[in-house]
């Protein structure tokens, strides 16, 4: 392997850690507060707005049921206003971002679910506020779960910051279908498709440990 391809392909690993980082921290910024004022919203819960719940649900809802190939395409006039451009790292983090708010807040929603009502009830009891229950109770409890959703949600990302080369993204997608897809070039295409599996494998560890040590099993 030639040192110009080792640079080609160190450098579009570095613009898939940007564009997934970025991402995921925006995503997650957005995605856990919708995703807690899905739980609390519900008319089970305890402050319950069914009319507020339904119309975030509903939102959310519309922007996962698009697969991220035809998000990508359609808000390239948005992606535009927002960066000045629709090619490139910076273009490929706005729709990366949109897709992966409404799957965390999916994820956090589900964990707090899990979450035994009792300890809710409890707090309650001892005259705690809606804030506290949220901060106190509710996030602990669910701070594994979230966790492993978190994982599950940034493996996806990798996958869909490849898709981003598709329209020039950036990243290890870019270069895999640039040089390895449309060059013909297998030397480019297996290294880049074996940093992918050994990328995601890292992250897979690194969320399994956190859970494991945020678990109070």
């Amino acid at each position: 392997m030639s040192s110009t391809l080792i640079q080609m392909i160190f450098d579009s690993f570095l613009e898939t850690l940007v564009m997934v980082a970025v991402s995921g921290g925006i995503g997650s910024a957005l995605g856990i507060p919708l995703g807690i004022l899905l739980f609390i919203s519900d008319k089970k819960s305890f402050v319950p707005m069914p009319k507020f719940n339904l119309l975030l649900a509903t939102v959310i809802n519309a922007f996962r049921s698009v697969p991220f190939i035809i998000l990508l395409v359609a808000i390239i006039p948005f992606t535009r206003l927002v960066v000045g451009s629709s090619i490139g790292t910076a273009a490929a983090i706005v729709p990366l971002t949109i897709a992966v708010a409404p799957f965390i807040a999916r994820i956090v929603e589900t964990s707090l679910r899990e979450v035994d009502k009792g300890l809710v009830e409890a707090a309650q009891a001892m005259g705690a506020t809606n804030f506290q229950i949220i901060v106190k109770v509710l996030l602990p409890e669910a701070m594994p779960g979230i966790v492993a959703g978190l994982t599950i949600a940034t493996v996806s990302l990798i996958g869909f910051s490849a898709m981003a080369g598709v329209v020039g993204g950036g990243g290890l997608g870019d270069l895999g279908i640039r040089y390895g897809y449309q060059r013909f070039m297998p030397e480019v295409m297996w290294p880049v498709v074996l940093v992918l599996i050994i990328l995601v494998q890292g992250i897979q560890s690194l969320g399994d440990h956190l859970v494991r040590r945020l678990s109070h099993k």
